[in-house]
């Protein structure tokens, strides 16, 4: 079975720092009953600016791209069986996990969260997912 890129417009189109080549990288791809999304950060999706220095705002507009990509893709956070999180400052995990609890509003999931420099200055959480539509 051949895999499928998916696109949202709701959700900041990634790329390399040269703007002049094409990314290689897609916001999703599904292969078989699997969605694995890309890096999703707390970036607005028509400007591609980070929306806010504050780690609340930052997990919200992260966790809000993650959705739009999961709904392009056919699924919602209740498919999601994975994530991995990596937060520039891990001081800020206490905040983080208050707004990710909201956000998942008693979805389960599994997930990883490390401390780590996301690639972009100013963008101090991003977040993956690996969701099953089986």
């Amino acid at each position: 079975m051949p895999k499928e890129i998916i696109q949202s417009k709701s959700a900041p189109v990634t790329g390399f720092t040269d703007q002049t080549k094409p990314s290689p990288l897609a916001q999703a791809i599904r292969a078989g009953d699997f969605l694995y999304v890309s890096g999703q950060g707390p970036l607005d999706p028509e400007t591609k600016q980070v929306v806010s220095d504050d780690i609340r705002e930052q997990t919200l507009q992260t966790l809000t791209n993650l959705k739009n990509v999961l709904d392009a893709g056919g699924a919602t956070m209740e498919h999601v069986v994975n994530m991995r999180v990596c937060l520039r400052d891990v001081a800020d995990f206490p905040v983080f996990n208050e707004v990710f609890r909201d956000f998942m509003d008693g979805v389960k999931v599994t997930r990883t969260c490390i401390g780590g420099t996301p690639h972009r200055t100013g963008v101090n959480v991003e977040i993956d997912c690996v969701a099953y539509l089986g």
